[in-house]
C-alpha cells in the first residue's frame, strides 16, 4: 500500500517467489535472472530483489540494478520499502493483540473507541496518517466494521479514501458482505489499536509492537516507523517522469505498504 506515489510508480522492486506446491519445479537460477531481466525491461524497474521460497526455506536469493540515480547497485543488504508486505507483519501483530485479549475479531470497532469514529480528527502531526472519518458522519454502517473485516478486505471501503472521486472516504457496500481489496481498512485498524480504549489494553504504538517482533527475529534494520540517520544503503523509487523519489518522514507516516524492511 501507498499513501504517497502509486505503487506502480516504484522503481525498486521487491519480489517473492513463493514456490511451497510440491509438484511445482523449482527454476534454476539462470532461468531466474532472465525472468527477473524481462520483468524489469517490461515494467522499467531500475532494481528488483529476489527471494524463492521453497517448504519454508529459502532456496535462492539475488538482486539487480541499481539503488537509486546515481547508479549505486541494489544488494541484498539494501533497505527497500515493504509496500503490501507490511501487512503480513501487521495481521501477526494483530492476532497477538487478539492472543492477549485486548482486540476481538468480530466486535465491532465502536466497541474498541471512546467516541464515535467520525469525531475523530486527523492525526495533529501527519494529517494524512489515518483516514478522513468525519466523512463517514452520515453514515452508520461504520458501526458494522469488525477487525476480521479489516483484515480480510471486506469493510467496504476502496483501497485509499484519495483515490476517491471526490476524495472522501465512502463505505461502497454492506460491511462484511464481499471481498474488496483495501489497504484503507487496515488502516483503520491500526487507528482503532493506537487511539482505542486504553482501559482494554489498547491505545498501543504500533511501532514500538512490531519493533519487538523484528528484535525478536533479530532484523534490526527493519521497521514500520521513521529512523533517525537514515540507512546508507536504502533504495529509492522514481516517478512517472523518472525522476527520484528518495524517502521521506512524512511518506513513511501511515500505516502499511510504505514501510522499510
Amino acid at each position: 500500500m501507498f499513501r504517497g506515489a502509486p505503487a506502480r510508480l516504484c522503481a525498486s522492486f521487491l519480489f517473492w517467489v513463493p514456490l511451497a506446491i510440491s509438484a511445482q519445479t523449482i527454476p534454476g537460477n539462470a532461468a531466474i535472472d532472465a525472468e527477473v531481466g524481462r520483468i524489469m525491461k517490461r515494467t522499467d524497474a531500475k532494481g528488483m530483489a529476489v527471494a524463492v521460497i521453497d517448504h519454508g526455506k529459502v532456496g535462492y536469493v539475488q538482486s539487480y540494478g541499481v539503488r537509486d540515480a546515481k547508479g549505486d547497485p541494489l544488494t541484498n543488504d539494501t533497505v527497500m520499502y515493504g509496500a503490501s508486505l507490511t501487512k503480513t507483519v501487521f495481521a501477526y501483530t494483530v492476532m497477538q493483540l487478539v492472543d492477549q485479549g485486548k482486540i476481538s475479531l468480530d466486535a465491532s470497532i465502536k466497541d474498541d473507541l471512546d467516541n464515535s469514529l467520525p469525531s475523530y480528527g486527523p492525526d495533529p502531526v501527519f494529517p494524512d496518517k489515518y483516514g478522513p472519518y468525519k466523512d463517514l458522519v452520515s453514515d452508520p454502517r461504520w458501526e458494522k466494521i469488525t477487525p476480521r473485516m479489516c483484515l480480510t478486505h471486506s469493510t467496504g471501503f476502496s483501497n485509499f479514501w484519495f483515490i476517491e472521486p471526490d476524495e472522501k472516504l465512502h463505505i461502497h457496500f454492506d460491511p462484511g458482505t464481499r471481498f474488496s481489496y483495501s489497504g484503507e481498512g487496515m488502516i483503520l485498524l491500526q487507528f482503532v489499536i493506537e487511539h482505542g480504549r486504553k482501559a482494554q489494553g489498547l491505545g498501543l504504538d504500533l511501532g514500538d509492537l512490531t519493533k519487538a517482533n523484528f528484535d525478536r527475529l533479530g532484523m534490526t534494520r527493519t521497521s514500520l516507523t521513521w529512523r533517525e540517520g537514515q540507512d546508507p544503503n536504502v533504495a529509492n523509487g522514481w516517478n512517472d517522469k523518472g525522476e527520484p523519489q528518495p524517502h521521506s518522514r512524512t511518506a513513511s507516516a501511515a500505516s502499511l505498504g510504505r514501510r522499510d524492511r
